[in-house]
């Protein structure tokens, strides 16, 4: 289960919305679980269809995360033409990540569809989403 303040939760769908019709891109940290900060990223793609971290933007917050000693829990994008699942690249990128869950946003559609995954060596599992 992926437990995130309605405050953080608020911050993603906005950045979604903000970036459509292209993907948006960020990371959630925390500590022991919690979540503690969110960084909206950019998507160096500018791309409806993926989304790529800007590499100097990436360097940045993984210091600026490390330094905190914080854990990165989560990566977030948006898919602006489907729903709110990983992709196979998706899949594949988690096998080189260090992220616990990836949450989806759908902007196809006027509601919002937003959806948490954990992917283990491939394996997808949908898990609840607990806004506090």
């Amino acid at each position: 289960m992926l437990q995130l303040p309605r405050a953080m939760l608020d911050q993603v769908l906005a950045h979604a919305r903000r970036d459509h019709p292209d993907e948006c891109c960020g990371v959630i940290a925390g500590r022991d679980g919690v979540p503690t900060r969110l960084f909206a990223m950019t998507n160096a793609e500018r791309s409806p269809t993926g989304f790529v971290f800007d590499p100097a933007e990436w360097l940045r917050v993984y210091r600026e995360i490390d330094d905190a000693d914080e854990e990165f829990l989560v990566v977030y994008h948006s898919h602006t033409m489907t729903e709110a699942y990983p992709s196979r690249t998706d899949i594949t990128w988690s096998r080189e990540t260090e992220f616990g869950h990836w949450l989806l946003v759908s902007t196809r559609a006027a509601d919002d569809e937003v959806r948490s995954y954990v992917i283990s060596d491939g394996v997808v599992s949908e898990e609840e989403v607990r806004v506090t």
